[in-house]
């Protein structure tokens, strides 16, 4: 298993790296949508849907919010130039990373009292089909926000951006893994997944600051930035074992072992990138308010 991880990581990383480099902003979006397509075709099992005809009716309903945006907020429009020369975002685009944000915060007491009151939603399939439109949307939209910022002075800025935000992600779960592995023995939430521990949590926050400093001394950031990063990679690790617990609380309700199997060692789409889809609007978020 753990052989296959790593083939299809070392498959995947540089795709997804070479993506955000050499794609145009709206060719980025297309493919930013078809990943969020895929995403949810594999939330369709989710909700308890047991026929292609509804997968696809889910599918068509994100492709359709993520085709609205995309309209209200074309990738070359997200940022607006202000009277100082500088850019800000779009108040809409604001808002949707904020909303997100506050969703990701909300799954906080859906996890941490699970199983006890998941009667709701567990029940009612039109409210896990919200949950699916409050984190596959925003996240399309975050990454478009982070790859077109400065756009016009420095083409490569938002790249510089993304790719902090997969090395925050990969080296707090590399370091979740083998701490957990290594030292794991208190769970972490028994009730969601049962192979998280605290060791391995408290491993990926250490792995995630870890790797921050190590860049900001290679960078030659200043004391401020180092200090900034080291908050950002413990924010930032932290909300990504939200994205992993939301979905294996949702898998557990359902049933489900593995969103899909297209990614050998990883199952589906949406086990690759559960982290990326809570930590992207509330980086992107982060970005907007304090800069970087």
């Amino acid at each position: 298993m753990l052989k296959q991880r790593i083939i299809t990581a070392v498959i995947l990383a540089p795709l997804a790296i070479a993506a955000i480099f050499y794609l145009s902003l709206p060719w980025l979006a297309a493919a930013l949508l078809g990943v969020m397509a895929i995403g949810a075709w594999e939330w369709g099992p989710l909700m308890g849907f047991d026929n292609k005809r509804r997968r696809i009716a889910f599918v068509a309903g994100i492709t359709a919010a993520i085709l609205a945006v995309w309209y209200v907020l074309p990738p070359a429009q997200i940022w607006l130039a202000a009277d100082s020369g500088q850019t800000t975002l779009n108040p809409i685009a604001t808002a949707v990373l904020s909303i997100a944000s506050i969703w990701w915060l909300f799954t906080i007491l859906l996890i941490f009292n699970y199983p006890n009151f998941s009667n709701f939603w567990a029940n009612h399939r039109s409210v896990r089909g919200v949950f699916g439109l409050f984190i596959l949307v925003p996240t399309w939209l975050a990454f478009l926000v982070l790859r077109s910022a400065d756009y016009q002075a420095d083409e490569f800025h938002g790249t510089r951006l993304l790719l902090l935000l997969f090395v925050l992600v990969w080296s707090a779960d590399i370091g979740a893994y083998f701490a957990g592995k290594r030292f794991g023995k208190r769970k972490l939430m028994p009730n969601v997944s049962p192979g998280k521990t605290l060791e391995g949590f408290f491993g990926g926050n250490v792995s995630a600051a870890l790797a921050m400093v190590v860049m900001g001394l290679i960078f030659e950031w200043q004391t401020q930035q180092i200090l900034m990063a080291v908050a950002l990679a413990l924010l930032i690790s932290t909300v990504s074992v939200l994205g992993d617990l939301t979905e294996s609380m949702l898998k557990r309700q359902a049933g489900v072992k593995d969103s899909g199997s297209i990614l050998p060692g990883h199952g589906g789409i949406l086990d690759r990138i559960d982290s990326l889809t809570a930590t992207a609007p509330v980086f992107a978020l982060c970005y907007v308010l304090f800069g970087w």
